[in-house]
């Protein structure tokens, strides 16, 4: 607080009249039942969908041909639902674990609603466990389910994460400059 101006919100003071960018909450910011929208949301262009696609060695033709995909049920090709994963699921890293050390689980995903290219996403992740860890006193394991979402509103994916963060997060951004 600089002369009894509180800091921007997502901000913490690092000097006088110097704000950083908070990543990542700690331990106890992160508590059951805290749902966190996750913002900017993607655009998904058709780049996204055949370089990663061609990256992971997919070669199912629903994702990169387009005359075989308008012969199916959805017309068009579908993005890849790993490609789904890793965007929806990185949106979430900048607010939730952006401290962490590891990721310590994934799992529970299910791929409700096809994706299109085109197709905006949004995330939103509720924290739905957390305790602090027996062999690293100075680390939480923080469990959370993440939906995301289409521009329309309709969810597209859900999944759940567990992953350590630190039960003190202002020393830890302080020692690396966080």
């Amino acid at each position: 607080m600089t002369g009894g101006v509180p800091a921007p919100a997502g901000y913490r003071q690092i000097a006088e009249g110097r704000y950083r960018e908070v990543v990542g909450l700690g331990y106890h910011e992160l508590h059951e039942g805290l749902v966190i929208e996750h913002r900017p949301g993607r655009t998904l262009t058709d780049a996204d969908n055949v370089l990663m696609t061609t990256l992971g060695g997919n070669a199912a033709p629903i994702h990169t041909d387009a005359h075989y995909s308008s012969l199916t049920e959805w017309g068009r090709p579908v993005v890849c639902s790993s490609i789904t994963l890793h965007i929806v699921g990185g949106m979430t890293v900048r607010s939730t674990s952006g401290l962490t050390t590891a990721n310590l689980g994934l799992g529970d995903i299910r791929f409700t609603h096809p994706v299109f290219v085109g197709d905006t996403l949004y995330a939103e992740s509720e924290i739905t466990g957390r305790r602090l860890s027996h062999s690293r006193p100075d680390t939480g394991i923080v469990t959370c389910r993440t939906t995301g979402h289409n521009q329309n509103g309709t969810a597209i994916m859900t999944f759940s994460r567990t992953f350590f963060v630190p039960v003190d997060a202002d020393p830890v951004r302080d020692r690396t400059n966080y």
